[in-house]
């Protein structure tokens, strides 16, 4: 009896959360193990379901960078990155389309339709969704009176979102789900846009609840490696100023404070390596990752 107690106190738990959120549409960036794990894979596609189910509306951006590697290897293509930045030429691009926009997101759309979802796959260049514009990247060295402009091909940042594509989805039941492909409004052709960029920009564009980007870290530790369950962006900007945000931690920061400062009510860094953390992100008093909220 306890043990059935115990899982009804966790769906009582739940009801102030399903209220609060229902008919909120919350972005999610899908990334890490719990793309390449298949129990996480399967967690997470049931999660999505269900969320819809009870009336919220999940958007999902997934990556795909492992993904990518593995098949440029089996063509024989050599990677090429500049600080951790893959340089994609034309040859890289249409691999990199292929992926994600192909397997990767017919395989995450079969997942969630498996579990009950009716997920539809899109890229950034259905409907106009996406556009964008090359990404501008300077390489500084002690040696350069001036920076060196690099050249990383067809790389790019997010220039607009046009959400009327997953508005009328989402009026419909329906689950988008997106590969970060991005197209050039002039020279129409497709960027190669980091996922994290897109979930943060898709989020504000829709006027999300929440962003939630899942790694395959805890979240955003302090100085003595402690967890940080909540943070706002002042505090957020400062551990960065002093170093105790760096790495890769911080384009994650910046794109959950991007979010903030462009109207989204929470953006959160999740531990996708847990089984069903969005829903104990989501639905629980305590969550699982780190939070930032407005001032």
């Amino acid at each position: 009896m306890q043990h059935l107690q115990a899982r009804a106190n966790t769906l009582v738990e739940a009801l102030p959360y399903l209220q609060r959120y229902a008919g909120q549409t919350i972005v999610l960036k899908y990334g890490g193990n719990a793309m390449v794990e298949e129990g996480l894979k399967r967690a997470f596609a049931t999660d999505i379901a269900l969320l819809k189910q009870v009336g919220i509306n999940p958007v999902v951006v997934h990556g795909g960078g492992p993904q990518i590697a593995g098949y440029l290897n089996k063509i024989g293509k050599k990677a090429e990155f500049v600080q951790g930045m893959r340089v994609t030429d034309h040859e890289t691009m249409d691999v990199v389309e292929m992926v994600l926009a192909g397997l990767i997101n017919k395989e995450i759309v079969a997942n969630i339709n498996r579990a009950g979802g009716r997920a539809v796959g899109l890229s950034g260049r259905d409907g106009g969704m996406i556009s964008a514009r090359k990404m501008e990247f300077a390489k500084g060295a002690p040696e350069l009176d001036e920076p060196e402009i690099i050249d990383l091909g067809r790389v790019g940042v997010v220039h607009r979102v046009n959400p009327e594509v997953l508005q009328a989805l989402e009026q419909r039941a329906f689950i988008p789900v997106i590969a970060p492909v991005g197209y050039h409004k002039d020279e129409f052709y497709s960027y190669n846009i980091n996922a994290d960029l897109v979930a943060s920009a898709v989020a504000g564009a829709l006027g999300a609840a929440k962003l939630i980007l899942l790694t395959d870290v805890v979240g955003v530790l302090d100085g003595a490696g402690e967890l940080c369950s909540r943070l706002s962006p002042a505090a957020a900007r400062g551990m960065i100023s002093d170093g105790t945000i760096g790495g890769g931690m911080i384009p994650k920061v910046n794109c959950c404070l991007e979010a903030v400062a462009s109207g989204v009510a929470r953006a959160h860094i999740v531990d996708g390596r847990v089984a069903h953390s969005l829903l104990l992100e989501i639905l629980t008093d305590e969550g699982v990752g780190t939070v930032f909220e407005a001032e």
